[in-house]
Parts: C-alpha cells; structure tokens; sequence
C-alpha cells in the first residue's frame, strides 16, 4: 500500500519520447507492481490553484479560496490524501504492491512532488537528445500530430513540445544533478541492449525481486495487466508490434533528422548537456556529420523564453535550479494527517488557524487591490495625456480650459 510519505510510490520521470512505454511495458508484469500508461492526474490537483475558466464562472473566487482562504498546509494534505485514495485504489485490481506513476511531464511540478512524497522512487530515464526528437518527429508523423524543428524551437509563440526538449530536459538535469539514495538514473540504450541486466539492477533499487521473463513482454500480452496496459491506448504505439527490447532506435537519428535540424537543437542545448549525460560519442558524431563544432553552453535566450512561455500559459512558479529534496514536507513525517484546530483542543491554535487564514485572504485581496489600483492608473494617464492631446489642437486650449474652470467653479455666475 502506499503510505503517507510516498512509500511504494514510484515516479518514472523523463521527457517524452525517452522510452518511458518499453521501460512501463515491461514493468507492469511483475507480481508486486501496478504500472499502466500515462496518468498525469497529479498536474491536475496542482492545477486546482490557477483556476482556469470554467462555464459556471466563480473563478476569482476559486482562486480566492485556494491561494488566501485555504491553509497551504491543509491544500497539500488535501491533495496528498486524495492522491493515495487514487494510487491505493488501483492496487485493489491485483497482487500488486508498489505502484508506478509513469508521466514524463511530471518536470512541471517538481517542487510539488517532493512535498507530497518526499519519500517516492524516482526513476530518471535517459535517453540520447537527438533520439528523443527523432522518436518525437517518426511517431508524430505516424499520428499525424505537427512537430516541425525547424519552423517551431525558435518561434516566439508557446508550444508544449518545444517546452519538452529545452526546459523539461534542463528541469530533469538540474533535479537529478547529485546522488540521492531515493534516485535511479536508467538509461534507455542499455535497456535496450541488456533488458534483463538492467531490469535486475532496477528491481534492486525498488526492492522487489527480479522476475524471470520480465523482459519478454509479448509473453504477457494476454495477462489482464497487459490488457489494462495496451487499452488505454497512449505513449509509443510501436511498442506493441515488438515481443521484447530491440536495438533498431538507437541510432536511427541518423537517419530520421537532417543536418539541419540536427545542428539547430544542438546549438539550442549546447553541448554540455550530452557530457554530462554521457553522451560525448553521440555529440562527436553529430559535429562531424553537420560538420560545425557546438558550444558548451545552450542557448539561455531561448531557454528563457521557453521558461517563461510555460509559466505564463500555466500560471506554474519553480524554484530555478531546483533539486531534488526528502526534507519538503515535515508534515508526513508521521503517517497520520496533521490536526485540526478542534482536535489540538486548543483555544489559541484555532485562533492562530483563524487569523493565519484571515490575513491570506487579506494578502490576496490586497495584492487585487493593488493590481487594481495599477490598471485605474494607467487608464487615468492614458486619459489624461489624451486630454492633453486634444488641448494642443484647440488655439488658446489652456486659456479656455482655465476660462471653463472658472466658469464651472462660479456656478455659471459672470464676474
């Protein structure tokens, strides 16, 4: 079961197109875990705070109750309590005991993860950049769904996959950047290369014994968890049309990009991002087939921009550079829920309750009213310099104005 601090609790956490199906495919089959395909529904309750629009309206007020009526502390508990009714309920269908939130846009919420389960797994799948956006322009001509390199990393307008392979690729690099004993780096080439030496090395780190055949993953395909897998219909859909892990995708970049998209993402990632992955041979022969040498450092331009872009369109806030942390959320420490101010039995606790809530709500209110104050004072300028504009046009403008004053001050009375 999984307890309050994200124990059995696994992440598989990557960019898409890094693997993550092959890696979940295989995963699912074994006796003590739950996996399935892309679940995403952690972003939603993170989203419960921006309050996007919705037809019955109220959203002023939502955002009012969620970021100045609620406690921070109690909106996480809330989320964190429905977040293990979901994962615990799933592990009803089976034997299963651990469960695998597989969702490589989880860089999103990073900060928001840690805090609620401070004590997860968590899985980074790696795999060569200029695979995964090989993988991202075959599998979405095959879907029909746009990506085009070229016309799209540099444009100024938002789009979700340009925010994939430059901030979410950054965002996983900088969260895993040191040794964590909650941390696994998987790498997708070895997993394809070894699958049953690396699905040992990985059942290890989630302390679960390894599983003869876990890597035939096409000897599951009439097992009900493989059912459950396959019907739900997202992330690769040529993993089914193999029986277990093959080595075909390693190096078909070469033949899937050109030399001309090859060197735009390149230089937009520099190329300290393929050392410090381990992927120095695969950078190399890059540089040699577009024949230009890339510079260490990406391109913090449009890393800016890119940032930015989602933040605006989400409304998320992160902590630049952020790492991973255990230490987020003391409130788990215990597994019981922190309590309320009626069960402390204490007059004064509920007072501090009360006015901790009343000055969120105050902030919030302020922070409105100063935001308004902003808008009615532009408005007042721009009319004022309007007013200014026509006076220039009026011969004697500022004596008559001054005349009309005088006049209006009089009650209409001659002097």
């Amino acid at each position: 079961m999984i307890k309050q601090d994200g124990s059995n609790l696994i992440f598989l956490l990557c960019t898409p197109r890094s693997g993550s199906s092959l890696a979940t495919v295989m995963l699912q089959n074994h006796s003590k875990v739950f996996a399935t395909q892309e679940m995403w529904f952690l972003m939603s309750l993170y989203d419960l705070k921006l309050a996007p629009y919705r037809p019955y309206g109220g959203t002023g007020i939502i955002k009012q109750f969620f970021n100045g009526m609620l406690p921070e502390a109690a909106y996480e508990q809330a989320c964190r309590s429905f977040a293990i009714e979901v994962y615990n309920s799933l592990l009803k269908s089976g034997t299963a005991e651990k469960v695998i939130d597989k969702s490589p846009r989880y860089y999103y919420l990073l900060e928001f993860l840690d805090q609620l389960f401070p004590n997860s797994k968590r899985i980074w799948l790696i795999r060569n950049p200029l695979s995964v956006i090989a993988s991202y322009k075959k599998v979405n001509q095959h879907v029909r769904d746009r990506f085009d390199l070229k016309s799209e990393l540099m444009q100024p307008k938002f789009n979700i996959k340009m925010a994939d392979i430059t901030v979410g690729l950054f965002r996983y690099l900088d969260y895993f950047s040191k040794p964590h004993p909650h941390t696994y780096r998987l790498y997708y080439e070895q997993l394809a290369v070894n699958p049953k030496e690396e699905l040992m090395k990985l059942c290890e780190f989630l302390e679960i014994s390894y599983e003869e055949g876990l890597e035939r993953y096409g000897d599951f395909m009439d097992e009900p968890k493989s059912e459950l897998f396959f019907s739900m219909g997202v992330g690769d859909p040529f993993v089914g049309q193999h029986a277990e892990p093959h080595t075909d995708s390693l190096d078909n970049w070469k033949e899937i990009l050109d030399r001309e998209e090859t060197e735009l993402y390149c230089r937009a990632i520099g190329a300290r991002v393929f050392h410090e992955l381990g992927y120095s041979k695969q950078l190399e022969d890059a540089e040699t087939w577009t024949g230009a040498r890339f510079d260490m450092e990406p391109d913090h331009e449009l890393l800016d921009l890119r940032r930015k872009q989602l933040a605006e369109a989400t409304g998320c806030q992160w902590q630049e550079n952020y790492r991973i942390s255990s230490e987020a959320s003391a409130i788990v420490a215990s597994a019981s829920a922190p309590k309320t101010a009626q069960e402390a039995g204490s007059e004064a606790e509920a007072e501090i309750v009360r006015l901790q809530m009343t000055l969120r709500a105050l902030d919030r209110r302020l922070e409105k009213s100063y935001a308004n104050q902003k808008r009615l004072q532009l408005q007042l300028d721009h009319m004022r310099a309007k007013v200014n504009r026509v006076k220039s046009f009026i011969p004697f403008g500022n004596r008559l104005s001054r005349w009309a004053s005088a006049y209006l001050a009089s009650g209409g009375q001659k002097k």
